[in-house]
């Protein structure tokens, strides 16, 4: 049995998966435009990337795509608004997918926005992600965002955690296995490798070692 046929949605088969996603958009967004077929052409490729990103978090069940886990389900959403964008060039039910992200589940993510295939979103509440350059092996938690500074935005390196409340603007560089603490603003500035990045005593911002591996935190080795 291959691994897509090993993935099972809790509670729904792909078409009731397709008719619950259908529904939804179409209660939030009554204009009732083709959502349908846009949808259930691109499902299956929503779902391959989205097994592969279930698969690799830790914490959750391989093969196994809970739609009443909201970070699960902002990942599918994502995932199928980022899927339809690339493979037809719609934006029109993208768009809906996105505001129905929004509306459910407390983020700010569009759909032209490239996250990396492997990543974790401890809560979704108050993030806001802009068009910057993500990692592999992502972590984020709630009230997170990352955004432009003078038109620049922030390139994330590979398997870096942002803890709540922490924002990362602007020309910022954040180096493979880097921490950015709770609270924690960096604007315009580099964070070298393994390091964890905290405010001291409110202000400057203070560096010290991270001595351990922030992917096998949070993730699988699915090499």
């Amino acid at each position: 049995m291959s691994e897509q046929n090993k993935f099972q949605i809790l509670r729904f088969n792909s078409e009731d998966l397709l008719r619950y996603t259908v529904t939804q958009c179409n209660n939030f967004f009554p204009d009732r435009i083709d959502l349908n077929s846009y949808i259930s052409r691109n499902l299956p490729l929503a779902l391959n990337r989205l097994q592969e990103c279930i698969n690799s978090v830790s914490v959750w069940e391989k093969n196994t795509f809970n739609p009443f886990q909201s970070s699960q389900y902002f990942t599918y959403i994502y995932f199928l608004a980022n899927t339809i964008w690339q493979e037809t060039g719609d934006t029109e039910v993208p768009t809906r997918l996105f505001l129905l992200n929004k509306a459910l589940n407390n983020i700010d993510c569009f759909y032209e926005i490239l996250l990396p295939p492997h990543f974790y979103f401890g809560h979704t509440s108050g993030i806001v992600l802009s068009k910057a350059d993500y990692g592999d092996y992502l972590v984020i938690y709630q009230n997170v965002t990352i955004g432009k500074n003078n038109g620049l935005s922030p390139t994330i390196a590979d398997g870096v955690i942002i803890y709540p409340n922490a924002t990362v603007l602007g020309a910022s560089l954040i180096g493979d296995n880097s921490i950015i603490s709770q609270g924690t603003s960096i604007i315009d500035r580099s964070i070298p490798v393994n390091k964890i990045a905290f405010r001291a005593n409110g202000r400057n911002i203070t560096l010290k070692e991270n001595l351990s591996n922030n992917v096998e935190k949070f993730f699988w080795n699915i090499q």
